[in-house]
């Protein structure tokens, strides 16, 4: 009877692990200008640079990409955002931000990035790496419940971005690029893969108050038996 269990719940796992395939992203989204995931660092812009506090993104091709408030023609500030923000423009633009594309470089594996996202557009993407292979990429237009119009001030595309790899897989490198004026967006936030869940915290917490009383009832039995 045993044996048959295990062998049913190995056909259950198989049926579940096929049904994620490697490497996939799933997106989605949240209301306010903030991630609402747990335990994520934050990196805000707000000082008028690209440098994460917390040591672990690196941005590079930076120029003169961090801006605050909105300029027609050139850039506009995520709604509702007074604070200072990243805009990424083509490089064959005269305005700011036309750097083309930023990178950004985990200094370890992450499991989750999101973003604040102003006025999305068709022709704003993000291209999610693993080291040199291309995971996925997507553009304004993928974004689950946003109108990518390029709208300011309508809350369907201004988006906050949730980008989360299944369970076991992990990204260090997000490239934004936009093909036109321009992609906005702030408040990068982003979390290791090294630091669990706090659903997954809970489990491991559970397996080892079960692993506990498992052990004590033993103990209690053989006291027992020597008795």
């Amino acid at each position: 009877m045993l044996q048959k269990i295990s062998l049913a719940l190995l056909g259950t796992t198989a049926v579940v692990i096929s049904a994620n395939p490697a490497s996939a992203i799933t997106l989605q989204v949240n209301t306010g200008p903030f991630s609402s995931y747990a335990n994520t660092k934050t990196v805000t812009f707000d000082d008028g640079t690209a440098n994460d506090p917390n040591g672990f993104v690196t941005y590079s091709n930076i120029t003169t990409n961090i801006v605050q408030g909105s300029v027609s023609g050139q850039y506009a500030s995520p709604y509702g955002d007074n604070t200072k923000f990243l805009t990424i423009a083509p490089k064959d633009k005269n305005v700011a931000g036309n750097s083309g594309f930023v990178n950004l470089n985990f200094k370890e594996a992450v499991n989750y990035f999101g973003f604040y996202a102003g006025s999305l557009d068709d022709y704003n993407f993000v291209d999610i790496y693993k080291g040199n292979q291309l995971i996925k990429t997507f553009s304004g237009a993928d974004v689950p419940t946003a109108i990518a119009n390029g709208s300011w001030t309508s809350s369907d595309a201004n988006k906050f971005i949730n980008i989360i790899a299944d369970t076991g897989e992990t990204f260090d490198r997000v490239v934004m690029r936009s093909n036109g004026v321009a992609f906005e967006t702030d408040n990068h936030a982003y979390r290791l893969a090294s630091v669990p869940e706090p659903s997954a915290m809970l489990g491991v917490l559970a397996i080892g108050a079960c692993g506990m009383m498992s052990l004590f009832k033993r103990s209690q039995h053989k006291v027992a038996v020597k008795g």
